[in-house]
């Protein structure tokens, strides 16, 4: 059995009828649509401890009702990566707390936080990645959309967000 070499969440927050996620401008490269997270820590107790942190770092942000999504594992070099992905309510959100290093390396591209409507399409509508392994290259796998259209009602198990 192969070894887990990375370990990553993402969080699909919702923000009443909205979706917030990260818009990626790079040169050279078409805009796209990352949902917050990374790497899970050492320091991390738990990988919702670690989105916890992620979406502190990067929306200045806090969450509640963080429930398992998905899982998606990936082959990589010496092992393989794990991805949880969590749905999740976003509580509050203060833009000039973001602590992430993606803030400060301009090198990295545009980091632009935005609100899209979670509609049935929205999210199929949107060039929307998931990184592997530090790479923003592959694109949310397609058995994920049925996972994330129950919550537009609800996380799992009949909470209103």
């Amino acid at each position: 059995m192969a070894d887990v070499v990375r370990r990553s969440g993402r969080d699909i927050l919702r923000d009443d009828e909205e979706l917030v996620l990260i818009k990626r401008i790079k040169p050279g490269r078409d805009p796209y649509w990352v949902t917050v997270g990374g790497g899970v820590e050492a320091d991390d107790q738990t990988i919702e401890a670690a989105l916890h942190r992620e979406v502190f770092e990067e929306l200045g942000g806090t969450v509640d009702l963080a429930e398992l999504a998905y899982l998606i594992t990936d082959n990589l070099n010496g092992g393989i990566g794990i991805q949880h992905i969590l749905a999740a309510r976003l509580v509050a959100m203060d833009l000039t707390t973001q602590t992430g290093a993606e803030f400060t390396k301009p090198e990295r591209g545009d980091y632009e936080v935005v609100r899209v409507p979670f509609t049935r399409d929205a999210p199929c509508e949107l060039n929307l990645v998931r990184r592997i392994a530090r790479r923003s290259d592959s694109s949310w796998p397609a058995s994920l959309e049925p996972r994330v259209r129950p919550h537009r009602s609800g996380l799992p198990g009949g909470r209103a967000i």
